[in-house]
């Protein structure tokens, strides 16, 4: 399913892409290369990682690596020199003729890190201090991330940190402790800057400003609008025609829902549902608490995004830029989610195992 999403997504990006490729790089295939590049590096990832032994991530060191190298990166964003910004924002490292997305990297880290903390301290997750922790890495993970700014990322990683403190075991009383606040810093965040507000009023009332903060999501309603039950049918969206800004990145699920329609978005999420479902039941099979946290961070990151992105795509929360995972242009994430993807295959794979040699033992005393 990752494989086949990941394929569908090159054309995808192919058909979303072509026009603004054409006009603006000269080459009509100048993000398709580069998408199929993410594919063959994300699938070498994803056998890799499909067949490494996870549990070397539970130690110590393993995961304060997994969680300081990315915040280091992050970091490394704001270096002259070394920082790569584009539309206001500085959220990418330059490496040679490559760009790198620390923030991709760290929503994994934070998983890591916090399903080795949770299983080797099950007791003190039970306690305020406990958590503190977890609660110190997911905080200045999503500090960094929002000076760049990106708060699109940032409530993803947000919402990670509270789902991974609830499956941790963390008390009822002090998980609404912590989210109650969590909750009410985004109102505040959103009034700190003019931009966001803006953001706010076009997602409340679009066409009030049809030419300014209201334009994206208009023409994103327009495509799925247009694309009615059956779509107008495979590089026939008439929106990818520089009407929709970002049409291969975040709001590429618009031109999908344009050229294959309501039933076309319908399959499409009727596979990443499978995809999330199963990594839900990988999860639900493991036999040590490490492993659960594990396959279920993994889970948890891409069912997050995708639903955000979803929700964004169709006004009904306010636009935000944030691509849908494994389908949108960008080899940070469809290398790095494939490779996590890579992880959860090799959960899977050793609760098969367990299960063959449980079976085994239980015919030897039969």
């Amino acid at each position: 399913m990752t494989v086949a999403l990941s394929a569908f997504g090159v054309l995808s990006v192919y058909s979303a892409s072509r026009y603004v490729g054409k006009t603006q790089y000269g080459d009509a295939w100048y993000f398709v290369k580069k998408q199929l590049l993410g594919l063959v590096v994300g699938a070498i990832a994803m056998f890799l990682c499909g067949r490494v032994r996870y549990e070397k991530l539970r130690n110590k060191k393993a995961r304060w690596i997994a969680l300081i190298l990315p915040m280091v990166l992050l970091a490394l964003v704001f270096v002259p020199g070394v920082g790569v910004s584009n539309y206001g924002a500085t959220r990418w490292i330059g490496i040679g003729g490559f760009t790198l997305q620390p923030s991709e990297l760290a929503k994994y880290g934070f998983v890591v890190f916090t399903a080795g903390y949770a299983s080797e301290n099950m007791g003190r997750l039970r306690t305020f201090t406990g958590v503190l922790p977890i609660l110190l890495a997911g905080g200045a993970i999503c500090v960094l991330i929002m000076l760049e700014p990106n708060m699109s990322v940032t409530m993803c990683v947000g919402a990670l940190l509270l789902a991974m403190l609830f499956l941790g075991g963390m008390k009822i009383k002090h998980f609404l402790w912590i989210a109650l606040p969590a909750l009410l810093v985004i109102p505040v965040l959103i009034i700190a800057e003019p931009y966001r507000l803006s953001r706010l009023s076009a997602f409340l009332d679009p066409w009030e400003s049809p030419k300014g903060e209201g334009y994206q999501l208009i023409q994103s309603l327009y495509a799925l609008g247009n694309g009615g039950w059956f779509g107008v049918g495979l590089f026939n969206s008439r929106q990818k025609y520089r009407f929709l800004p970002f049409a291969e990145s975040d709001f590429i699920l618009s031109i999908i829902g344009e050229e294959f329609g309501f039933f076309g978005i319908v399959i499409l999420f009727g596979v990443s549902g499978v995809l999330i479902f199963r990594g839900i039941k990988v999860a639900q099979n493991t036999r040590d608490f490490f492993s659960f946290l594990l396959a279920m961070g993994i889970t948890l990151v891409y069912g997050i995004q995708t639903v955000i992105n979803a929700l964004v795509v169709s006004g009904s929360i306010p636009p935000t830029g944030l691509p849908l995972p494994l389908i949108s242009s960008g080899n940070t994430s469809l290398i790095i989610t494939m490779a996590s993807m890579g992880i959860l295959y090799a959960i899977s794979v050793k609760n098969a195992e367990k299960d063959v040699g449980t079976k085994r033992a239980f015919d030897f005393i039969q």
